[in-house]
């Protein structure tokens, strides 16, 4: 670990673009500096363009998620239930894995609290008693008021205008 600083919490919030590629853009800086980091993406295919540069950079370690479900809304109770199981235990992991790494980044947190896919209780405590230098990076749309209370850094990205509205598919290389 480099210089042992306090590690502050970072939410990156709102219905517009952006969210991820910031979190994105942090770890890049981070990683220039030779900080360990531990990714994490919740809810979100793992198709995506920044995933494969993200993989060829040794500070980055990503955990990689069970797949296969899809968009949540489309998901049976019987699903969402084994859904929930698997994030609890990689739930458990993070806890145990997040205190050998500098930042710890994870994407689509917001839903995966909203849900009551990870452990709402545990996921305080934790953020509550994290380790002093570990700095936490939690993007997605909506977060829980409690999450926001203990966050240090708040950024809302406001969509203003999507090309979805149009009729613009997202595009490979730009949007995935």
């Amino acid at each position: 670990m480099g210089m042992q600083t306090r590690g502050l919490i970072h939410i990156y919030c709102g219905d517009g673009k952006g969210k991820t590629s910031a979190a994105i853009g942090l770890m890049i800086r981070a990683a220039g500096r030779k900080k360990k980091i531990l990714f994490v993406r919740f809810l979100k295919n793992e198709d995506s363009g920044e995933l494969d540069v993200l993989d060829k950079i040794s500070e980055i370690e990503r955990l990689r998620m069970p797949g296969g479900y899809g968009f949540y809304w489309t998901l049976s109770q019987e699903e969402k239930e084994q859904m929930k199981k698997e994030y609890t235990k990689i739930w458990e992991e993070i806890e145990e894995k997040a205190i050998q790494y500098d930042i710890l980044v994870m994407d689509e947190f917001a839903a995966a609290f909203t849900h009551g896919l990870i452990p709402a209780d545990r996921v305080i405590t934790f953020l509550r008693n994290k380790p002093e230098y570990l700095e936490i990076v939690l993007t997605g749309r909506n977060p829980d008021k409690r999450v926001m209370e203990l966050a240090d850094y708040i950024s809302e990205i406001q969509g203003v205008r999507h090309p979805f509205e149009k009729g613009i598919p997202a595009r490979e290389g730009i949007e995935y």
